[in-house]
């Protein structure tokens, strides 16, 4: 549908009112919420996330896309409840204690939200015991993201995963981490389940880890 596509390239574009309008058309037209967020909004986010990857765009872009995205999906939340549809999953989201930083958490939490998951951000200096209070008082949450930017909070990498092995809950969560000092290497060693370079690539691993 020519109004799908519109709202696509008004996502990509980063027009957030025209996105706004078009959806609100779309809606007028009996076109199912379903359709509008599957077929435009995140069939939008699946086109910004391989060119912000490969250096096609850069993170100016990816923000005001990412706006644009979350301001139609604003308009489906109600009606996506009435037709019973369920997120991707749902997934936390937090710089570990000790680490100040947010920038590239609040890219991968859009991006990771271009997938149809829903994700809480805990913010940065969050401490691993706050982490696992969240997943023990949110059953439905299933996938965790760790965020280190600083190479001195590393461990707090290591001990954040640690606290959910000995609460219990590593059958129930998958741990994703990343941050430019992060590896392949650490997340093996400290036993995260996913590992991304960049925040082009944790959304698409984020899903998988939700699908496995």
């Amino acid at each position: 549908m020519a109004i799908l596509d519109d709202i696509s390239a008004a996502v990509q574009a980063g027009k957030r009112r025209d996105v706004e309008a078009l959806v609100q058309q779309a809606i007028d037209e009996g076109i199912s919420a379903h359709e509008i967020l599957n077929g435009a909004l995140l069939a939008a986010m699946d086109i910004i996330g391989p060119k912000f990857k490969n250096n096609e765009i850069f993170v100016p872009e990816v923000l005001v896309a990412a706006r644009a995205m979350n301001a139609g999906t604003a308009l489906l939340k109600p009606l996506l409840a009435g037709e019973g549809n369920e997120p991707l999953g749902r997934a936390v989201i937090g710089t570990v204690q000790g680490d100040m930083h947010d920038i590239g958490k609040n890219l991968v939490k859009m991006m990771i939200e271009g997938k149809g998951i829903e994700i809480e951000d805990l913010g940065v200096d969050v401490a691993p015991e706050t982490f696992v209070e969240y997943v023990q008082t949110h059953k439905d949450v299933n996938l965790v993201a760790l965020s280190a930017l600083l190479t001195t909070t590393l461990p707090a990498l290591e001990s954040t995963v640690k606290a959910f092995d000995e609460a219990g809950l590593r059958d129930r969560v998958k741990i994703m981490v990343g941050g430019a000092p992060v590896t392949q290497e650490l997340a093996d060693q400290i036993g995260a389940d996913g590992y991304t370079p960049d925040a082009g690539s944790a959304a698409a691993k984020a899903a998988e880890l939700i699908a496995a």
